[in-house]
């Protein structure tokens, strides 16, 4: 249900919404969304479950603003979804990864970096931390159509990430992935959930949900059938479980009995617990990791990338680049401090200005050249000849200067 709380706080709210897909005589077909109540507020992940069909991806879509809803209140950053002015803070990963094949990682990442606008020393920084952290440097000259369905989720969350955004829509984030990159992703989410990103998760893997969710809502025929914290959802109130070190069947025996004397309760069932089989494979990969065996594919995922996981602004970043790009007189520095490459770079400078000078000053002009290539080609004139004349004739002068022509 909508938060009583102020609407301000909630980045997603929505209010009987309803969607409503129609043929084209505009008779109901589907009613793939039916009168749903939910908020999403802020720095809050939100799990979005259900079956194929139950209307996850159209209320996705509806958030997104590629589809209008039918009916009902929809809300996001307190806008219409159709507001042009929220996109920028939007990142959104698809289902299904959709990529321009024949770019490479790097080529891909500046692409989206560019259509936010951002500035080229930002989009390279981030880039770089980016294939860092979902394990792509390596393969970043590789084509985009070239990857794996693994690799292409990989490179799918760092465009989603690419613009830092204050709400991250992820659809199905894992598909694809194996444990390793599971349970990456899962820390990240986790990670930016601290930072301050407001995060919509919606899987079919439940236990990834489960993980990372601060909430969620479990949908069915476009309904909400569940919803709350998964404390609440997922506590049995019929069972309980005394977990102790390991002991002997005799001691068991005498549990047992107590229990039964003093309750009137039976023990159903001792077993020893077992570690999950996440856990267990990503021990043997780790292992393999420290022997120094090698993998092909995707490498070793690096850190989070600063600007996800950093408390600056972009106002910050911002502040900086403007800094960098302002036209200053240079500093005076001696040469006993300038490095031998600021040395070399000097001198060829200085090189390059003398050769330019020199050129300039011995080039004659296309006038002057014009007139010492028409003297030279006339024969030398014997002594009765009046060169005032010929001169007057190349310079297009009559005799008397006044620059008539014949």
């Amino acid at each position: 249900m909508v938060s009583n709380g102020s609407s301000n706080k909630n980045i997603v709210e929505a209010v009987g919404l309803t969607k409503i897909f129609s043929d084209f005589w505009f008779r109901a077909k589907a009613r793939a969304v039916d009168g749903i109540d939910f908020s999403i507020e802020q720095n809050e992940i939100f799990g979005l479950l259900g079956p194929n069909g139950s209307g996850k991806s159209t209320t996705i879509k509806m958030i997104l603003g590629l589809l209008r809803k039918s009916r009902g209140r929809l809300a996001v950053f307190g806008k219409e979804p159709s507001d042009v002015s929220i996109k920028s803070r939007i990142g959104y990963l698809p289902e299904e990864t959709y990529m321009y094949r024949f770019l490479d990682a790097r080529e891909t990442l500046d692409y989206y970096g560019k259509l936010f606008g951002l500035d080229r020393r930002i989009r390279k920084k981030r880039v770089d931390e980016l294939l860092d952290m979902v394990g792509l440097t390596q393969v970043a000259h590789r084509k985009v159509g070239e990857y794996s369905k693994g690799m292409a989720r990989r490179i799918g969350l760092a465009q989603a990430l690419i613009n830092d955004p204050d709400l991250l829509i992820l659809d199905e984030p894992t598909s694809g992935l194996d444990p390793i990159g599971t349970r990456q992703v899962k820390g990240l989410l986790q990670e930016l959930g601290k930072k301050g990103t407001t995060i919509l998760l919606s899987s079919h893997l439940l236990s990834d949900v489960e993980d990372v969710c601060d909430r969620m809502v479990i949908l069915y025929g476009g309904k909400i059938r569940a919803e709350g914290t998964a404390d609440q959802l997922l506590s049995d109130s019929n069972h309980t479980v005394i977990r102790v070190p390991h002991i002997d069947t005799t001691t068991i025996a005498a549990v047992e009995k107590t229990l039964q004397d003093s309750a009137g309760v039976s023990v159903e069932a001792v077993e020893s617990p077992r570690q999950r089989l996440e856990d267990f494979f990503l021990d043997i990969v780790e292992t393999a990791r420290a022997e120094q065996i090698a993998n092909a594919g995707a490498g070793k995922s690096g850190p989070t990338a600063s600007f996800l996981s950093s408390s600056s602004t972009e106002g910050d970043a911002l502040i900086e680049t403007l800094s960098s790009d302002a036209i200053e007189e240079p500093p005076t520095v001696s040469v006993e401090k300038r490095s031998a490459a600021d040395l070399v770079e000097v001198e060829a400078d200085a090189a390059k200005d003398e050769v330019l000078e020199e050129l300039l000053q011995d080039k004659p002009s296309p006038k002057k050249a014009s007139d010492d290539v028409a003297r030279d080609s006339i024969p030398e004139a014997s002594a009765d000849v009046d060169l005032g004349m010929i001169d007057g004739l190349l310079d297009g002068s009559d005799d008397d200067g006044k620059g008539g022509k014949d």
